[in-house]
């Protein structure tokens, strides 16, 4: 979601999200999260603590999602709102969580509004703890997260590594950017089918292959609609590892990110998690040569001359080379970027590469090739089904794909 362009999508449009502010400088990245759950459709009530006043304004988050802000447990909106708050909300989140407010939702207490709230409300609750390292790792506030996951079944996202208040340097204890909230909300309004708890593989972005130490063979692929089906699996409850290659997008959130550059080191990568993965989804434009012989030292125009000739060799078909190592059962997903033929050639891969799916789009049509948010495709299934998608950001298109791809698994034994 970093740098997306924000419009009313699953899973978060009309939902209800009461988002609990306490006090710390990691405030200021809740009126972030705020305005962004409010562009994606939800309806947000922001409750803040008389200690996050003292660090942001209940002004500013009435500026950004268009209600006023909550901070009074006894209120002309009557002695109950907490009630209320608990029995509308679909997720309850708290960021940042301080250590304070860690105890008090450990132990049950009720004297505010978001401990009251957090008593009467039977949703989703997501804890995003932020605080300086050294209170992070003390040993009370351990038992305290370890309360709230273990018992309680509050999900808990982050804190994240880096640089902390001034003067605090960088560790854990950093509250997790405001995209990363929203993901880990996403998750909790997802309701789990088929995908929760499978372990999913997913392939994106370009590869590398070396002429020289300076310079490579690749193409124009971001890795965009990859990364959004990694992401939209994790938000679906899947266990997840993405084979990336280079990419300047930022990791998943909640995501295991195996970096590789060449076309053979992400076959091997693939091969290496393949058997154990129950969907795999081969969204990567993995280059189809490499040169023979790339040079060691940099290639000089002037010894090289006007015409440089370069020879290349095939490289492996990774969708095709991990038929042998895919799990019995397993669903595969395959995506075909033409841009002639689109459907024919697309239908070949669906046979050739054993798809039981194949995601086809053409990378002439404006707004749906590389480099852009958006994707138009045509999903096409193993039983010589088709079906044409409107326009929507890769992020609709992934969650469409899923729908299908999700189907398509079995039951687990013992799942209801």
């Amino acid at each position: 979601m970093p740098a997306a362009i924000l419009t009313p999508c699953r899973p978060w449009t009309g939902r209800r999200v009461v988002l609990g502010v306490t006090g710390g400088v990691a405030a200021y990245k809740s009126i972030q999260v705020a305005r962004d759950l409010t562009r994606l459709g939800a309806t947000v009530d922001a409750v803040l603590t008389s200690a996050a006043q003292r660090f942001v304004t209940p002004l500013a988050y009435e500026a950004v999602t268009g209600r006023p802000a909550l901070t009074d447990l006894f209120s002309a909106d009557g002695a109950a709102l907490h009630v209320r708050l608990g029995q509308e909300a679909d997720v309850v989140c708290v960021a940042p969580a301080g250590a304070d407010f860690l105890s008090r939702a450990a132990s049950g207490r009720a004297n505010d509004l978001i401990c009251t709230t957090l008593l009467a409300t039977r949703a989703p609750v997501v804890i995003c703890p932020a605080m300086n390292e050294r209170m992070f790792s003390h040993p009370q506030v351990q038992r305290n997260l370890d309360h709230l996951k273990q018992v309680l079944g509050y999900e808990v996202a982050g804190p994240g590594l880096g640089p902390l208040a001034a003067g605090e340097g960088e560790g854990h204890g950093r509250l997790i950017e405001p995209w990363q909230i929203e993901e880990a909300i996403g998750r909790a309004l997802t309701p789990r089918g088929r995908l929760a708890g499978r372990r999913v593989l997913v392939t994106a972005g370009p590869t590398r292959e070396s002429l020289d130490p300076v310079r490579f063979l690749g193409n124009r692929s971001s890795g965009r609609m990859g990364y959004a089906m990694a992401q939209v699996a994790w938000r679906r409850g899947g266990q997840v590892t993405l084979v990336s290659g280079p990419s300047e997008l930022d990791d998943p959130f909640g995501v295991d990110v195996v970096r590789v550059e060449t076309a053979e080191e992400m076959l091997a990568a693939v091969t290496k998690h393949a058997s154990e993965a129950d969907v795999l989804v081969f969204a990567a434009a993995v280059a189809d040569y490499r040169p023979v012989d790339p040079s060691a030292r940099k290639v000089k125009r002037a010894e090289a001359g006007p015409e440089l000739g370069i020879v290349m060799v095939e490289n492996p078909d990774v969708a095709v080379e991990s038929l042998r190592a895919r799990k019995a059962g397993s669903v595969a997903v395959g995506f075909a970027l033409e841009t002639d033929d689109v459907l024919a050639n697309a239908e070949k891969k669906l046979t050739k590469k054993g798809f039981d799916l194949v995601v086809a789009n053409d990378a002439t049509e404006e707004g749906a090739g590389f480099g852009v948010e958006t994707n138009r495709v045509t999903i096409l299934d193993a039983e010589g089904g088709r079906e044409d998608l409107p326009l929507l950001s890769k992020s609709e298109t992934a969650e469409e794909v899923w729908d299908r791809a999700e189907s398509r698994l079995a039951p687990e034994v013992g799942r209801a």
